[in-house]
């Protein structure tokens, strides 16, 4: 039976809500910005490139807009993992940036948190999944307007017959 188990009874906390909540809004926000510098920068390197017809002119905005997709979310995952060395829950900020990095993405780690602040696994899942929603989209809008134009990037075929 569950009850006779050595371990203490877990109960959710105002305390485990309130930073879930404070770092859920914290990483959407740094989420949603760094979604429009994406856009951004994106749309300048494509004014850039408007002129060039080859496949990597095309390619280069979607290769960085991916490239600076996965600094934004490095960077959304270090603040959980500043959170989570700043409450004591490992002893160093890689432990702590490796357990953040493998709950953001859903992977799970073999470590866990402290039991007060035990909600805060799943509360990362949900961030990391909204984020993650939020970028495929983004991605999305990016490699469509590259595919709409195939003949532009790939040459146009020969019209000779």
């Amino acid at each position: 039976m569950y009850f006779l188990q050595a371990e203490p009874i877990y109960v959710i906390s105002f305390e485990e809500v309130f930073w879930g909540a404070l770092l859920v809004a914290i990483t959407m926000a740094i989420h949603v910005f760094g979604m429009l510098l994406v856009l951004r920068i994106n749309y300048s390197l494509k004014t850039r490139l408007a002129k060039k017809t080859g496949l990597l002119a095309g390619l280069v905005p979607i290769m960085f807009a991916s490239c600076l997709i996965l600094l934004i979310h490095l960077i959304e995952v270090l603040v959980w993992a500043v959170f989570f060395y700043w409450k004591d829950a490992f002893p160093n900020t890689s432990l702590a940036y490796y357990f953040a990095l493998n709950e953001y993405t859903t992977v799970g780690s073999k470590f866990s948190l402290p039991i007060k602040l035990r909600l805060l696994e799943g509360i990362i899942s949900s961030a990391g999944l909204l984020a993650f929603a939020l970028s495929t989209g983004i991605l999305f809008r990016l490699a469509t307007s590259f595919l709409e134009k195939p003949r532009q990037f790939l040459g146009r075929p020969n019209q000779s017959t």
